[in-house]
């Protein structure tokens, strides 16, 4: 359930806060008053387009937040899958800042992706906007809407369907890229011999190039490194006369001399004594060093020359050794597979006919689901639209099997009806008027708000095209579903308003300078004033409060009688 709405410097809402209450929460107000600026701010909050003329006039920054109050284990375990630790008592804080022409979205104070959101969103909230129900008109909406009231029982079934789909598109892209005349197969057979035969010949071994650069940077100044290794041994070794070593041992015999005399200078010829070990140790490697290391210029045009062969390759088919070994072995695949090239090209249309038989399987049963559930949303559907005042409805979700085949499928998916006696069922978007689709759409939602446990429905102006009667049993179809789900809808029915169980009005004031936006939640009689302005006009007179009693009274009854039975 949507507990609260928090605005702050968006559009005309200088800053308000809404607290939602179960059941069917009612908004109404003047044309013009800003009404879609509930359903806008809603959306804005849930990852929806920011237009930078949404900011109020004079703020550098807007915030939209939503409080849920949830107890859905689903929820709690995409939360939990999304890092997101849930709070004890269910809340769900839902987040977004506008700043600087950029949105920071937050769910329970950590930053989220605006996909998280939506993904978020779509478990606990439906929101129908004023134009919805138009999509009632193209197909594509009924298969949605079908396989919606699927459920889970077709999401294995549509993933094979698409999996297939995709792997039967790759074979036939394998099969197109991969045909070639023979003239064509042998200039590519022949480069890819010349390739293979070039990388085999070479008898790579990863890691060589790295070894050689490394001899190969030594011969190229060996010169200077022996020059340097020698004078280091020099002023170091023993031989030197005023070599380090020499000076060092003379130190040494010196503090041996007299340390019987005291305990410290004991101490002191022990340290220097670790010196000249440690000096003793550098020079024999030094000398050890230098005995190795002899540069010879055959060894050095042959290493040159293996790096040259090296860097050609790494240059022609990739930038490591190993990559030009990774290529080799391509190479060596496509040659065999050139070699037998029509059994390649056979084993492929092969595996693609099996792939496209297994599709055609998936698809199969695929469909059997959707028949199977067809009927069932059917029978839902009539009785829920008899319910809004189509009184001799016939209505029926058709699924013909056998089309081209999609990535959802082969099935084609259309809502027919027949609102009159004795005429055939027609596609519903040539004989339903505006406030009929309307009505449709809202026998829709009802439907599936009780497959799919969402705890919130918004309605924005559910009641287009309609008034009298029909008003009351849209208002009775908006109050059972609240029985179970949230309702938030915006109305400028009085029949639907009168059914509140709470009732906000927006309201927008002005100033010389200044223009507001204001959402309340109406108190004690200020319901039955707000019924005669939508009855009676601008005018409050006791003849519309009368009717406007009448009216509460009216929908109290038959809310009283529902809750009764």
């Amino acid at each position: 359930m949507l507990q609260s709405l928090h605005v702050k410097n968006l559009a005309l809402i200088r800053e308000t806060e809404v607290e939602f209450g179960p059941g069917l929460n009612i908004f109404t107000g003047e044309t013009g008053a800003g009404k879609s600026l509930l359903i806008g701010s809603v959306n804005l909050a849930l990852g929806g387009k920011f237009e930078k003329e949404m900011l109020r006039k004079g703020a550098d920054s807007a915030l939209v937040e939503l409080i849920f109050s949830e107890d859905d284990p689903r929820i709690r375990e995409f939360l939990c899958g999304m890092e997101l630790e849930p709070q004890e008592d269910g809340t769900i804080i839902i987040s977004r800042k506008f700043q600087a022409g950029k949105s920071f979205s937050r769910i329970n104070g950590e930053t989220v992706t605006a996909k998280q959101v939506k993904e978020l969103a779509e478990l606990l909230i439906d929101i129908h906007g004023q134009h919805e129900h138009q999509s009632l008109l193209h197909k594509k909406k009924h298969l949605e809407i079908l396989d919606g009231y699927c459920g889970g029982e077709l999401a294995d079934a549509s993933d094979r369907v698409h999996r297939l789909y995709a792997e039967c598109a790759m074979l036939r892209r394998r099969l197109e890229s991969e045909t070639m005349d023979e003239a064509a197969k042998e200039k590519e057979q022949a480069l890819a011999e010349f390739e293979w035969q070039e990388i085999q010949a070479a008898n790579l071994v990863p890691g060589e190039d790295e070894e050689l650069e490394e001899s190969y940077r030594l011969m190229v100044n060996g010169r200077r490194i022996m020059e340097g290794l020698t004078e280091s041994y020099r002023y170091t070794g023993g031989d030197f006369e005023n070599g380090a070593g020499g000076a060092l041992s003379r130190a040494l015999r010196a503090l041996r001399g007299v340390e019987m005399y005291h305990e410290r200078i004991g101490e002191l010829a022990g340290q220097l004594s670790e010196i000249d070990s440690l000096l003793a140790d550098y020079n024999r490697d030094v000398a050890e060093f230098m005995n190795r290391t002899e540069f010879d210029s055959g060894d050095f045009s042959r290493v040159e020359e293996r790096l040259n062969v090296l860097n050609r390759l790494k240059e022609k088919y990739g930038g490591s050794i190993q990559a030009v070994l990774a290529y080799g072995e391509e190479r060596q695949r496509l040659l065999e597979k050139l070699s037998d090239y029509d059994s390649y090209m056979d084993r492929l249309e092969r595996e693609l006919e099996e792939k496209q038989e297994q599709l055609r399987d998936a698809c199969e049963k695929l469909s059997a689901i959707r028949r199977r559930n067809a009927e069932g949303l059917s029978l839902q559907l009539r009785e829920s639209l008899r319910q809004l005042n189509f009184l001799t409805v016939e209505f029926e979700v058709a699924v013909r099997p056998e089309q081209a085949i999609t990535s959802d499928g082969y099935d084609d998916v259309e809502f027919l009806i027949s609102t009159n006696p004795g005429e055939p069922l027609m596609p519903l978007g040539q004989v339903a008027s505006g406030g009929e689709l309307s009505r449709v759409m809202l026998a829709i939602k009802t439907v599936l708000a009780g497959k799919d446990d969402i705890g919130t429905l918004i309605f924005d102006e559910i009641d287009a095209g309609i008034s009298g009667r029909t008003a009351w049993k849209v208002a009775q179809q908006l109050d059972a579903v609240s029985q179970s789900t949230q309702v938030l809808c915006i109305t400028h029915l009085p029949q639907i308003a009168a059914m509140a169980d709470t009732h906000f009005v927006i309201e927008k004031s002005s100033t010389q300078d200044d223009t507001i936006t204001e959402i309340r939640q109406l108190e004690g009689d200020e319901d039955l004033n707000e019924l005669a302005r939508l009855l009676g006009g601008d005018t409050l007179t006791e003849a519309a409060l009368t009717n406007a009693r009448e009216m509460r009274s009216q929908a109290l009854l038959q809310k009283n009688h529902k809750n009764v039975h």
